[in-house]
């Protein structure tokens, strides 16, 4: 299949869960559970399609690593048990490793909260010709910390500076950051990864359950899961206050995985087709070049 009709096909499966004006943003206009026109009984040729999208990606990935001249910054942002890991891990299996650079944000360490609050997150930007991949991300400041705002006393932040707007400033702080890195060349594409509080319990229990899977639980995973409620009206906000025509959020159903990773290489895909990719041209010059190199080694 052609590039450029695997590229269309992407786009419209994942257009109806991006978000490029917040204004109107709802989260209860997205269902965890939607699939699209797409069936359960349909899963093997979503798989199959998936394949499709992967070494799309690969062919675009090497057209950006050749060109040189964009980088791609993926924000990856849920609940526990969304599956970020499995997206990323399925989404990204045949990518050059060359032209990736994965980076998952745990708790801050005593060094970057010795920093203002992005700058662990700028300091792993990827490089021109990449595709750089946040698992969890500066994103967490509106987020965990608004939930346990707690937090904030750890930042070392001068309490002047801590007042009913400081939500409302990091909002202005993050649309700054990501108008920047689009004007310099760095393509930003934000996912949450949508969950329902049910998919997620039968999750965390199917972690319990099975042996190989307890090492993904946490005791902590069950104390957040009480603070539903308010983790929603965060990211709702957030993908308000954030999503923008050069920076838009998706929004992806997360409680089928297959359908969640189709989603989220066709979102990709479309990213990297927007840059009209290309292998950088040879001049007359360098290919004389090439051509007397050509020469030597055949008469070798």
């Amino acid at each position: 299949m052609k590039l450029s009709r695997i590229a269309k096909s992407a786009r419209k499966l994942a257009d109806p869960f991006r978000v490029n004006n917040g204004h109107k943003f709802r989260l209860k206009n997205y269902a965890p559970g939607d699939t699209l026109w797409l069936k359960a009984a349909d899963k093997p040729k979503a798989v199959e399609a998936l394949q499709i999208g992967v070494e799309a990606l690969a062919e675009l990935q090497e057209r950006l690593y050749a060109q040189d001249k964009w980088a791609i910054l993926l924000i990856f942002q849920a609940m526990d048990a969304a599956g970020k890991d499995g997206a990323i891990k399925h989404v990204m299996s045949g990518i050059n490793p060359q032209g990736c650079q994965v980076r998952s944000f745990k708790a801050p360490t005593s060094e970057e909260l010795d920093h203002d609050y992005l700058w662990r997150y700028t300091h792993h930007l990827p490089e021109r010709g990449r595709i750089g991949i946040f698992n969890r991300s500066y994103y967490e400041e509106t987020l965990v910390v608004r939930v346990h705002p707690e937090l904030l006393e750890k930042q070392k932040l001068p309490p002047e500076t801590i007042t009913k707007d400081i939500w409302k400033q990091r909002f202005d702080d993050i649309r700054g950051l990501e108008r920047y890195l689009s004007r310099n060349g760095v393509l930003v594409r934000k996912f949450f990864l949508n969950v329902s509080k049910t998919e997620q319990k039968r999750r965390f229990l199917e972690r319990l359950t099975e042996p190989e899977k307890n090492w993904k639980f946490s005791s902590a995973d069950i104390h957040e899961r009480q603070r539903w409620r308010e983790y929603m009206q965060a990211y709702e906000d957030t993908i308000r206050q954030t999503a923008t025509e050069e920076s838009p959020w998706y929004v992806v159903p997360a409680d089928n995985k297959w359908f969640t990773r189709i989603v989220v290489a066709s979102a990709i895909i479309d990213a990297l087709w927007s840059l009209d990719l290309e292998f950088p041209k040879v001049n007359k010059l360098a290919r004389k070049q090439l051509e007397l190199a050509r020469e030597q080694l055949e008469q070798e």
